[in-house]
């Protein structure tokens, strides 16, 4: 088409920030090859346009332009030099790709357009003002609130991230009024983001709502005195000129002086070679072949100046097709499977079983992939489904392999050394195969490529990794299984769509393992992976399934111990309340602390009941009795409902013991988390608390060992922030917990209690992460100025640790992640937000390095521990943080504690060279009590 711009034209304004910052955000870092440029945002936007093309190929779009911000400072400067000024500054590795961007609009024959001393809004909102008045219509693909000014008349918006339109509806939806007044709202409201000041205390409904009463906003600031609320209307008397200005710094100029017109802005076709060659110079062989395919033309040779790592193929741009993958029911297709795996040297594996639980779930079937886009399925024990019994058949569906004939085929090359096994959650595969007598080996795990590199920026599930690597939504399992009582286990899944889903899993995992492993050289974190990561994954599987044996009858006793005490307390709280209540529930709990007793903080839900959380009753705990005895009471009923009570329905019918399960990429700092059950928090601070472990035993003719790791943190600390005093204390033996104590609550070291040495514990640990007065006094129980007091005298005991916490924070800001010393990343995308959500992120950068580091020592020492009790008959049974624990033959305790101590002293050997020894404390016993 060619002509003057009119009626039935379709203009489409592409916001090329937000496509900018989206690709930034959504991909891992990317350098080019040959020279190291970051090319990770010019990739995902140049997807993105690659995609907006495609999707709009044949479509009625008839304009089209990039709009971009030329430059930061603006008109809007000039009329409040604060606007945007507390903006963070762009990342450095950014900075370099945002005129590459522009690049890649024109190499897409795509009119690109900016303007200096005018935003990109600016330029969108005239030229959407000019595509209405010229009879056509306009679509701004954006979600910025800003632009929702425009819309109507011809002019709607389109989220392209959700595919969602936006028209004046959805205007009204965001903000409680239509477009025509959407400006009004924005300056009554202001914009922390923008620094846009508005109304001190007036947010967007209250906003819309004095709006939607007045008509518009002069009105509303000549009529504020009206207004009934005393404190609105004296905030809209006193700040009229600034809510004037806010107005004027959200309107849109839609006036804005252009040097091209509309009709610059027609649809034209790709040039290939000046889009190829663009492509080729940034080294974009995916996307390379893509275009050229779509283009119809031949693909551009594009050399690699650097060899990928293990040699991994660049993944193929191959679309995933359910009816493409391969159902084995045999033999003989079986072992086209096993020549092809032992040509390639790798395959992706999965298994299907009844359950989530390793140690009883039974393997249904097996999923294979060597090439991407090409999986195949083995069912093995599917039930038929033709049947009408009520509880489905029993009877094998037909097209299955038997389970021993299909094992027997595949066990050599799952313990093929020269055969890579790649898996998503590896250890869990392994799990279900070593039940069966098979050993898988070597693996990578495609869930730790992502933690090692990604930790601290997203989950590491296979769902989230497809869609945010792949672009791709599996095929998800609820629809399969059902819910509730009408669940089924995946047994009974027809083969058809076994096959489909099955099969896929591993086809995913294979394209995320060629996708995310030649990342990790370039994020520098080969290390981290090869050394803490995989290596961990054998262990682990292995404590896992030894368990270890909790006694039935311990549990019972102390479970009816607990109730005894839970009515106890019952009975001290109603008399402080001075009438019976249910004390589990916290509506009245909240009754009685409010209403009855009058206590200040009371603060009702949108339930119309009191909050009684924990952090509530802390602070209430520190003036008055009621609240204390309250917390106590909840604390026994958790013991008594999640450990004495729950334990017992974790115990193995088959082994009789508690068989927990670890996520390595569970927490961002590198610490393991137990599950199903949780045993690393088992309280131990109090007697109650400390009580349950009594009931982990040790099997007859042997011994529980313990060994601990001494103040793990606080000597990384003072090694980490350079911290004489505490090096020196530590040197000399001192206790730090108790000489902490001894200063802090004039108590000699000869008369230091326990408790009194828990709670300088809980000062040194709160301190050194951040904890503010009030979060101490919580903590302890104690009244905030005696909490901040501690804090302010253990800064001036220690300045460094003030100075290691500044310079933690700044380095995190600058660079948005911080490191331990073994260089495991701990990204920390929340440190530049505003608000409560900065302090934590702030808290959490300043803990990662230490706990991060700890977490490190004792990975190194579980890798190594294995071999160094081979010839001891002990086993490794659980690791709660800083502690292992194992199961040792009555009279190898001694060879076991030295063989231990020994491996985890000197972990850190010999990467780190720690300028404080590292001790471990050891205990032995019939109990995990005792041995602790």
């Amino acid at each position: 088409m060619s002509g003057k711009f009119g009626k039935g034209c379709h203009l489409h304004l592409i916001d090329g920030s937000a496509f900018i910052f989206r690709a930034y955000h959504a991909l891992p870092p990317l350098t080019r090859k040959s020279d190291g440029l970051p090319i990770g945002a010019v990739a995902g936007f140049c997807n993105m346009l690659q995609r907006y093309v495609e999707g709009n190929a044949g479509g009625d779009v008839t304009h089209v332009a990039v709009i971009f911000d030329k430059g930061s400072h603006t008109f809007r400067n000039e009329m409040f030099d604060q606007y945007k000024a507390n903006r963070e500054a762009m990342p450095e590795d950014l900075r370099p790709q945002i005129p590459l961007t522009r690049t890649a609009t024109e190499a897409f024959n795509i009119a690109c357009k900016e303007k200096e001393g005018f935003e990109a809004d600016d330029i969108i909102a005239t030229l959407a003002v000019q595509a209405r008045a010229a009879g056509g219509r306009c679509t701004i693909i954006s979600s910025d609130k800003d632009l929702m000014q425009l819309v109507g008349d011809g002019v709607e918006m389109l989220d392209a991230m959700k595919n969602r339109s936006i028209d004046r509806d959805g205007v009204f939806e965001k903000f409680g009024v239509f477009p025509d007044r959407v400006v009004d709202v924005q300056a009554l409201a202001g914009d922390s983001v923008d620094n846009v000041p508005g109304a001190p205390g007036i947010g967007i409904k209250t906003a819309a709502l004095l709006i939607n009463e007045f008509g518009d906003l002069d009105t509303l600031l000549a009529r504020a005195s009206e207004i009934k609320q005393p404190k609105r209307r004296q905030t809209l008397i006193d700040h009229a000129d600034q809510i004037r200005l806010s107005r004027d710094l959200v309107q849109l100029d839609e006036n804005t002086p252009l040097d091209f017109t509309l009709d610059d802005l027609e649809v034209r076709e790709p040039d290939p070679d000046r889009l190829l060659g663009f492509l080729a110079e940034m080294e974009f062989r995916t996307l390379s072949k893509r275009i050229a395919e779509a283009l119809h033309v031949e693909a551009p040779v594009i050399e690699d100046k650097t060899p990928a790592p293990a040699d991994i193929p660049e993944m193929e741009a191959v679309p995933f097709d359910p009816d493409a993958y391969e159902h084995v029911r045999d033999a003989a297709g079986l072992q086209v499977w096993i020549d092809r795996i032992r040509e390639r040297g790798w395959v992706a594996v999965d298994t299907e079983t009844t359950g989530l639980d390793e140690m009883v779930a039974e393997l249904v079937g097996i999923s294979l992939c060597v090439d991407a886009g090409q999986a195949c399925y083995i069912p093995l024990i599917h039930k038929d489904s033709g049947t009408d019994d009520l509880f489905g058949s029993d009877a094998l569906a037909e097209g299955q392999m038997p389970l021993e004939q299909c094992l027997e085929m595949l066990t050599p090359v799952l313990e093929d050394p020269a055969v890579l096994k790649i898996g998503q959650n590896m250890k869990y595969d392994a799990k279900i195969f070593a039940r069966l007598g098979i050993t898988v080996a070597p693996i990578d795990d495609t869930m730790l490529l992502s933690y090692a590199m990604h930790a601290g920026l997203h989950n590491h599930g296979m769902d989230a990794l497809s869609e945010r690597y792949l672009g791709h939504t599996p095929i998800p399992i609820k629809p399969l299984l059902g819910s509730g009582k009408s669940a089924i286990t995946f047994d009974r899944v027809p083969l058809d769509k076994a096959v489909a889903y099955a099969a896929e899993d591993a086809d995913i995992t294979l394209r995320l393992w060629q996708t995310l492993k030649p990342q990790l050289h370039r994020v520098g974190v080969t290390t981290v992976y090869e050394t803490l990561e995989r290596p961990l994954v054998p262990v682990l599987a292995a404590m896992e399934r030894s368990g270890i044996k909790v006694d039935r009858d311990t549990l019972s006793r102390m479970s009816n111990a607990f109730a005894q005490k839970m009515a106890g307390l019952e009975d001290e709280i109603y008399q402080l309340a001075g009438r019976k209540f249910n004390v589990g529930s916290p509506a009245q709990v909240g009754e009685v602390l409010f209403e009855d007793m009058g206590l200040e903080g009371g603060k009702k839900g949108t339930n119309g009941k009191y909050s009684t959380g924990a952090d509530i009753l802390e602070d209430l705990a520190t003036i008055h009795d009621f609240p204390r005895r309250i917390l106590d009471w909840r604390q026994l009923s958790k013991l008594k409902s999640t450990y004495t009570d729950a334990l017992q329905d974790h115990i193995n019918p088959d082994t009789g013991r508690v068989h927990t399960s670890y996520s390595i990429a569970g927490a961002s700092t590198g610490r393991l988390a137990s599950t199903d059950p949780n045993l690393q928090n088992i309280p131990i601070r109090s007697e109650e608390g400390r009580r349950i472990r009594e009931a982990f035993v040790a099997e007859q003719g042997k011994t529980l060992v313990a060994l601990d790791y001494s103040q793990i943190e606080l000597r990384i600390l003072a090694h980490i922030a350079d911290i004489p005093e505490l090096k020196q204390a530590f040197a000399d033996g001192i206790d730090i917990h108790a000489l902490t104590a001894s200063e802090m609550f004039n108590v000699s070291l000869d008369d230091m209690t326990p408790d009194i040495r828990r709670q300088a514990k809980a000062i040194n640990f709160g301190v050194i992460y951040g904890i503010s007065g009030f979060g101490l006094a919580r903590n302890l129980r104690i009244p905030r100025a005696e909490a901040q007091g501690f804090i302010d005298r253990y800064f001036e005991r220690f300045p460094g640790i003030r100075t290691y916490m500044d310079d933690t924070k700044a380095f995190a800001k600058e660079h948005g992640f911080v490191q331990t010393l073994f260089g495991r990343k701990i990204h920390t995308p929340e440190i530049a937000s505003k608000g409560p959500r900065a302090g934590f992120a702030a808290r959490a950068a300043i803990n990662a390095p230490i706990q991060g580091t700890a977490a490190d020592v004792i990975r190194r020492a579980m890798i190594r521990m294995p071999a160094a009790i081979a010839d001891i008959p002990a086993t490794m049974l659980l690791q709660v943080h800083d502690e292992l624990l194992f199961e040792v033959e009555n009279g190898s305790e001694d060879a076991l504690i030295d063989a231990a101590r020994d491996v985890m002293e000197n972990a850190a050997d010999p990467v780190v060279k720690l300028d404080v020894k590292l001790t471990v404390d050891a205990g032995k016993g019939a109990n995990w009590a005792e041995a602790h």
